[in-house]
């Protein structure tokens, strides 16, 4: 038995656990775009601005600034303005430990994976 099904043979009923499923779903469908998906992991070092994640990503500005204000809509991403320059970061541990995850399940074990 793997340690998801062990984690779910507690005491939650399926009908308990719709609303987090449909919250959950929602936040999918938010890291489902590629670019969304690697905005998110650059922010885990730090906050940065739309012309720096434009430019690591190999975007246009105005592109990643509809990215990241999906992010923003969805509460994924906080920002802070310093001068005429807004700084995004990640909102929240929870963002923080689902990418965390997703990294280590995927992006660490592919680096380690090759020669």
């Amino acid at each position: 038995m793997c340690r998801a099904t062990q984690l779910m043979d507690r005491d939650m009923q399926y009908d308990e656990m719709t609303p987090m499923a449909e919250t959950i779903a929602d936040l999918m469908k938010t890291l489902a775009h590629p670019s969304r998906l690697l905005a998110l992991c650059a922010m885990m070092e730090k906050e940065r601005s739309v012309g720096e994640l434009a430019t690591a990503l190999g975007m246009r500005d105005q592109a990643m600034s509809q990215q990241l204000a999906i992010l923003r809509n969805k509460g994924l991403v906080s920002t802070r303005r310093d001068g005429q320059t807004i700084y995004y970061g990640l909102a929240d541990a929870r963002i923080e430990t689902v990418m965390a995850a997703l990294y280590a399940t995927y992006c660490a074990a592919e680096t380690t994976a090759k020669p």
